[in-house]
């Protein structure tokens, strides 16, 4: 295989930095792979242990040049990491990913032209699992990990197979193309720069007609969420992220019209894009706020909303209205529920978002 670059953003990571990396030098099936390490906060001496140890792993950092005062976020960090890589391939990865042996190899065997290849989460079970990834405890934390079990565990799955699986879906680990990723898509939204911005970018690869392949003989040990902060056990990192969430959340709502939508495997799905407007009578603060995200402000159709009547039900009209014109809206007036609803055009605008 040829040569890739690791990009990992860190957000006082160091705790998780000191076994991702070696993890990478020393499992990977290339051993001269470039990784690129992007600090993006600093509260535990990550700068310092990345200043010690650069020369032993070959590792690059940059550096947030406003550290300590504002965030890139995660969507942006990556961006920049990329930017820096000299590889045509990189790889996405998280500071609190342990890759596994030759985990770089077996998914590199699938890359090929307009390809997003991902591997195979191992997680403890701290999260639901739809199929996606496997729930096995081999440690909740970096201090706890069963090294020997992990090795054994996946060498004994694989062995069960006479032809190793795919499936189709998306999430990190992912790697591509470098020169597909910044021509096609231009990098990660800015305005999702902390949460969501996944979702976002695999949407677009979606649209951009890119084929999703999950190796199951390519794996991470992932301590699920300690980087961003989705793990509750760091109550205040915690709170911060579900601040970042929910925001992020209401911003992809207002960018596709949906909310986060996939199969079971990852693979995203997307409606389609429709420019919405809505008139509101017997208005009140709290339903303005609930209704705004769902609109961005164009006039191809329009809603008209009594606050008054408005139920539980035509706000989850609301929610699924894009599908519902998709699959039986026609130019012209109607109800739906309370909802009076006029159609004037049925232009969709989702391949509009797919390029930065």
């Amino acid at each position: 295989m040829n040569k890739i670059t690791f990009c990992i953003p860190s957000k006082s990571n160091l705790q998780y930095l000191k076994t991702c990396i070696p993890s990478i030098r020393n499992n990977a099936y290339k051993k001269d792979h470039d990784i690129i390490v992007f600090v993006d906060s600093d509260e535990d001496g990550t700068v310092k242990w990345l200043d010690q140890v650069k020369d032993e792993y070959n590792l690059t950092y940059y550096i947030n040049p406003k550290l300590g005062e504002e965030l890139y976020g995660i969507g942006m960090a990556y961006d920049f990491c990329i930017e820096k890589s000299t590889t045509d391939t990189f790889m996405i990865f998280h500071a609190d990913m342990i890759l596994a042996k030759n985990a770089d190899y077996e998914a590199y065997k699938y890359l090929k032209e307009k390809t997003v290849v991902c591997a195979t989460r191992i997680e403890p079970p701290l999260h639901p699992n739809n199929g996606e990834k496997i729930l096995q405890d081999f440690g909740m934390y970096p201090e706890e990990f069963k090294e020997n079990e992990f090795n054994k565990y996946i060498i004994d799955r694989v062995e069960q197979f006479d032809e190793v699986p795919t499936t189709e879906g998306i999430f990190a680990p992912w790697m591509m193309y470098k020169k597909e990723y910044l021509e096609i898509l231009g990098g990660h939204d800015p305005v999702l720069h902390s949460c969501r911005e996944d979702s976002d970018i695999f949407n677009r690869m979606l649209l951009a007609d890119f084929t999703f392949i999950q190796s199951w003989e390519s794996f991470v040990y992932h301590f699920t969420g300690r980087g961003a902060g989705s793990f509750d056990g760091d109550e205040e990192r915690h709170r911060k992220w579900k601040e970042d969430m929910n925001k992020s959340t209401l911003a992809f709502i207002k960018k596709w019209g949906t909310n986060v939508n996939h199969t079971n495997f990852m693979k995203p799905i997307v409606s389609p894009v429709y420019k919405k407007s809505y008139k509101l009578v017997n208005p009140n603060p709290r339903l303005t706020e609930a209704l705004e995200p769902w609109f961005n402000g164009g006039k191809d159709i329009v809603i008209e909303i009594d606050g008054n009547k408005f139920s539980n039900g035509d706000f989850q009209m609301i929610q699924k209205l894009n599908d519902i014109i998709k699959d039986s809206g026609e130019i012209g007036e109607f109800e739906l529920g309370n909802l009076k609803i006029t159609i004037n055009s049925l232009t969709e605008y989702q391949n509009d978002l797919i390029n930065c």
